[in-house]
C-alpha cells in the first residue's frame, strides 16, 4: 500500500450526508453515495437493497453518474443513514471502483481519522480486470 492520502472533499461528504438524511428510508435505502466528476460536478445515489441482494450505493452511483454524462469520477464517498457517518466500500464495490476508475480516491474514516485514499490502497494486490483482457490488434 502506498498510504498516500489526499485532502478530504468536505462538500462531497456533506452531499452524501444530506442524501442519507433526507432520502434514505428504511431497509430498502440505507446508504447514500456521492461522487465528484473531474469537471467538478457532484452526483449522488442511494443503494437499492433487496433480499436477493441488490446494488450498493457506490454501484448505483456509477450508473447515475453515467446517466448524467459524468464518466470521470475522481472522488467518492458513502454515508450511512441514521447518522452512521462515512462507511468504507465493501469488497465488491472496491473492485468495481478500481475497474471503472483506477485513479479514484475514496473517502474513509470519521472524525479526525477521515481521509481520502487511492482505491488501490483499499484493495492491495488487486486483480485489475483490464490487465487480463486480450490485446486488440
Amino acid at each position: 500500500m502506498t498510504a498516500s492520502t489526499h485532502p478530504v472533499d468536505h462538500a462531497l461528504v456533506e452531499a452524501a450526508t444530506d442524501v442519507a438524511r433526507t432520502r434514505c428510508r428504511g431497509d430498502r435505502h440505507s446508504m447514500a453515495a456521492a461522487g465528484r466528476d473531474r469537471d467538478g460536478r457532484i452526483v449522488t445515489a442511494v443503494n437499492a437493497y433487496h433480499f436477493t441482494g441488490g446494488p450498493c450505493a457506490e454501484l448505483v452511483l456509477i450508473g447515475a453518474a453515467a446517466a448524467e454524462g459524468a464518466y470521470n469520477l475522481v472522488t467518492v464517498v458513502a454515508v450511512g443513514d441514521g447518522e452512521r457517518g462515512v462507511v468504507p466500500p465493501c469488497g465488491r464495490c472496491r473492485q468495481v471502483l478500481l475497474d471503472y476508475y483506477p485513479d479514484v480516491r475514496v473517502i474513509v474514516g470519521n472524525g479526525e481519522r477521515r481521509r481520502a485514499l487511492p482505491i488501490a490502497d483499499l484493495l492491495p494486490e488487486s486483480y485489475v480486470w483490464a490487465d487480463h483482457q486480450p490485446d486488440e490488434e
